[in-house]
């Protein structure tokens, strides 16, 4: 009993070591954009989860960034101006438009398989400059057709993209 216990601790403190790693390779990437005081008429408000943000790409490469490291409860507000993500314990953060990249609907990412298309994908750029980051972030909600078709309407809006 006392050899799983200890392996147990090990395991464990391998674990935050890891995180902490992480933490420190992503030092360099910005941080998401808070809030800003004017966001525009409100296309939608879902409550859900937030499930992970990851680089571009790679579903299994999760950013551990302020706000993006932890699967969460989340509000998700739908604005002009952008995406607010309120995730429980978190400061909120915004995505601005001029941001997203891609909305999508996605089956999985690191820690999460649901059923096909179960994921709203919302592909955006984590910094405002030249050294932005691709980044991909999994939300999951009761909601999702009215998250997406909301999403939809601002990422298609200002520039006549197609999602």
């Amino acid at each position: 009993m006392g050899i799983v216990v200890v392996f147990l601790l090990v395991l464990l403190g391998l674990m935050y070591l890891g995180w902490r790693a992480r933490q420190r390779r992503q030092a360099g990437l910005a941080q998401p954009e808070r809030v800003p005081e004017d966001i525009g008429d409100i296309h939608g408000v879902f409550d859900g989860f937030y499930v992970a943000t990851t680089v571009a790409g790679d579903p299994l490469n999760r950013i551990a960034v302020r706000g993006l490291g932890y699967r969460s409860r989340a509000r998700i507000t739908v604005a002009t101006s952008g995406i607010v993500l309120a995730i429980r314990g978190e400061l909120d953060a915004f995505i601005p438009v001029s941001a997203l990249r891609e909305v999508t609907r996605a089956t999985w990412t690191i820690d999460r398989v649901v059923e096909k298309g179960g994921l709203i994908l919302v592909g955006w750029r984590l910094g405002a400059t030249d050294n932005d980051t691709p980044v991909d972030s999994y939300f999951r909600l009761d909601a999702a057709s009215e998250l997406l078709e909301a999403l939809n309407l601002i990422f298609t809006a200002p520039t006549g993209r197609k999602a």
